[in-house]
């Protein structure tokens, strides 16, 4: 079995519910993210005991969405590691490194290193893509995107295991050569998404699975498909679910929840029931996605740290 780096433990803990933020805290922010507020933010999230930051990778700012909007943000790799300076324990995540578009050695040396920098504490999400714009202006194939992920995440895979028998794939591919030091323990890897692979190829060869809020009844049901992969291809072994939530957090705890569109507006009380039953369905950590509101976010991340975390 598979022994993994300091961020699967702290971010996949058996029996209990774990929660993370996505940054640039509050939505995409204009033009760019501030460093510093993000800092301060990714700091007072890591005091609380939130497991994890989460970011994103967007290669191109190609407009998109109902309201035809670009969203600018700076590398992945670079933008976790200067987390990684203003944070002590919490996990670093990609959700999700968009691979069919990058050389699959880069974003292994790129993984390695923000792992060995940050001291164990990167997961890497990966995700096959959906922006013809974005294939088109990087040579690759939009059509062959789902194998072209499957090969990238074979190499990547070998080169950020721990255990020799795991790293021949990438060292027959580089002709020996190792990238840098050989990982101490694995670095986790999640889908993200579909990636356009099937659940059973997900449960063979990822080390779990996220994907986005559903009302709850679906979800229920992609829990129940993602165990029945489990059950197929590794004999039950339990894997990770992870989900992300828009949340909009309103001031009021005893506000009831109100469907957005891929996530939750609501009160406090509200949330912590819907954690709770996303919890005894089989979700392991939840990705929170703040949305920028009246409130401050600060505040928000307090009362989710102080109010929300211990009920968990």
């Amino acid at each position: 079995m598979a022994r993994f780096n300091l961020a699967f433990d702290r971010v996949f803990v058996p029996g209990r519910l774990t929660l993370g933020l996505m940054t640039p805290f509050g939505g995409p922010p204009a033009p760019m993210a501030e460093l510093g507020e993000t800092a301060r933010l990714a700091a007072q999230a890591d005091g609380l005991g939130f497991a994890a930051l989460w970011t994103r990778d967007v290669p191109l700012m190609v407009p998109q969405g109902p309201d035809n909007t670009a969203t600018a943000l700076d590398d992945p790799f670079l933008w976790l590691l200067a987390l990684a300076g203003a944070t002590r324990r919490i996990a670093l995540g990609a959700a999700a490194i968009v691979l069919p578009l990058r050389h699959p050695l880069h974003v292994a040396k790129a993984a390695l290193s923000l792992d060995r920098l940050s001291g164990g504490r990167f997961i890497l999400g990966a995700g096959s893509g959906d922006r013809p714009d974005e294939f088109a202006s990087f040579g690759a194939e939009l059509d062959a995107r789902a194998e072209t992920f499957r090969t990238h995440w074979a190499l990547v895979r070998s080169a950020l295991s721990s255990d020799p028998e795991a790293r021949r794939h990438l060292l027959a591919h580089t002709g020996g050569h190792e990238l840098m030091a050989v990982p101490q323990a694995d670095i986790p890897m999640l889908v993200v998404g579909s990636a356009r692979q099937s659940l059973q190829w997900t449960a063979s060869n990822a080390d779990g699975w996220a994907t986005y809020h559903r009302e709850e009844a679906r979800q229920e049901g992609r829990i129940q498909l993602w165990r029945q992969a489990l059950a197929q291809k590794v004999a039950g072994q339990p894997k990770p679910f992870v989900q992300s939530v828009q949340l909009d957090l309103l001031d009021d705890p005893a506000a009831p929840a109100t469907p957005l569109e891929l996530g939750l507006r609501t009160g406090r009380h509200a949330l912590l029931a819907y954690l709770h039953h996303m919890h005894g369905l089989g979700v392991a950590h939840v990705l929170f996605n703040l949305a920028r509101g009246a409130r401050p976010l600060d505040d928000v991340i307090r009362e989710l740290g102080e109010d929300v975390l211990p009920q968990l």
